[in-house]
């Protein structure tokens, strides 16, 4: 019976042995799995729970202080500010035929771009100066002819009208400074200038004119100018050019340009 007894003893002393030892086993394998895990469950927790969103603003902070980025934002605040600096024109290249720099009394030509006397001298003012060019144009288009051109003037003049205007200054409240160009139409401002200063609230802002001519010079207009507009201030530093000498004027442009203090 004592054998007996010690045998089963020893039978159930290797048979926990044996279970202890599998237990073990399935812990070690269940440890082992963990840490591939743990990770991904940690990943989708921070993603439901909200801490996701550190990293990704972590990210957008790289992006925002990265050159590119400041580059681009400096870009976009010029866009959206723009220029204090109008320059308005009205010119009307009339129809001549001409290859040279210095050929009409009406028109410059350089590197074969055909400009009106008062374009030409407005893209010399922005080239100088910065600031934005708008051309006055007209729904109804001019003739580009001499003798039917000047009738026209004179019979709008005569009749005090307002030509429509083509196109419009978007955003004009951001300019502070107005340079204002035209040709000299039988002693007085070209009637569509006279719609353009009447159609927006010059008050507080500054106007320069400046005129080409064929011997009148400003004959008045600027006179003319302050009393459409009299609460803007008409600056005496203006610009006057003959026609004749327009096209060789860009030197002369560029140091007037440069005494307005603009820049």
């Amino acid at each position: 019976m004592k054998r007996k007894n010690i045998l089963c003893l020893c039978m159930i002393v290797l048979l926990v042995s044996g279970l202890v030892g599998c237990g073990k086993e399935n812990r070690d394998n269940n440890t082992g799995n963990t840490p591939v895990q743990e990770p991904e469950e940690t990943e989708d927790s921070d993603s439901q729970s909200g801490s996701g969103d550190t990293k990704e603003a972590e990210s957008a902070a790289d992006i925002q202080n990265s050159p590119e980025q400041e580059n681009a934002e400096e870009g976009s605040e010029s866009v959206a500010e723009g220029s204090n600096i109008l320059i308005a024109y009205f010119s009307i290249p009339e129809d001549v035929e001409t290859t040279d720099a210095v050929s009409s009394a009406s028109i410059v030509v350089k590197d074969n771009k055909k400009m009106g006397n008062t374009e030409y001298v407005a893209g010399v003012i922005q080239q100088t100066v910065g600031g934005d060019l708008f051309r006055i144009e007209t729904v109804e288009e001019y003739p580009l002819d001499h003798d039917p051109l000047v009738d026209q003037a004179a019979d709008e003049q005569d009749e005090n009208k307002r030509p429509k205007l083509l196109n419009h200054v978007e955003n004009f409240e951001q300019y502070d400074t107005i340079i204002l160009g035209y040709p000299n139409w039988w002693a007085d401002l070209p009637m569509p200038v006279y719609t353009f200063l009447e159609e927006y609230d010059f008050g507080g802002k500054t106007i320069i004119p400046f005129v080409t001519h064929g011997g009148s010079g400003f004959s008045g207009t600027v006179r003319t100018i302050s009393e459409l507009q009299p609460d803007a201030l008409v600056s005496e530093n203006t610009l006057s050019l003959s026609r004749n000498n327009v096209a060789d004027s860009e030197e002369d442009v560029a140091a007037w340009a440069e005494s307005l203090g603009l820049n």
